[in-house]
């Protein structure tokens, strides 16, 4: 699977955006921003990667993607989960019902049929 940095890089060129100009953009320095997407420093937090996503004008699949990539780097949950699991006591619930049920991919592919459906 891709690393974190290697997909923000890949975006990055796609959009025919420098690595100076975009530490620019994010108000970085371009050690750092070099540094992330070459995997040698760990991706930043929420925030800015809210920022990367937004002067990347990332799709809402590539944020959703930028965001489990930087949680697997980090090796935790994704940023953009915890405070809506955190807000939400059924989530918690049922997260923990389905893991110790051991749930499938099946089983949570039917989850979001139905969630596709409301």
């Amino acid at each position: 699977m891709e690393k974190f940095g290697e997909f923000i890089a890949k975006i990055r060129k796609s959009r025919g955006i420098t690595l100076r100009g975009m530490a620019e953009r994010l108000d970085i320095s371009p050690a750092y921003l070099s540094d992330i997407e070459k995997s040698r420093r760990n991706p930043p937090d929420l925030t800015m990667l809210e920022r990367m996503a937004s002067e990347l004008n990332m799709s809402q699949d590539q944020k959703d993607t930028m965001f489990d990539l930087a949680g697997k780097d980090r090796e935790e949950i994704s940023p953009d989960l915890p405070d809506y699991i955190m807000g939400k006591p059924s989530a918690r619930i049922a997260l923990r019902k389905a893991r110790r049920m051991d749930a499938s991919d099946a089983f949570w592919e039917e989850v979001i049929k139905k969630l596709d459906e409301e």
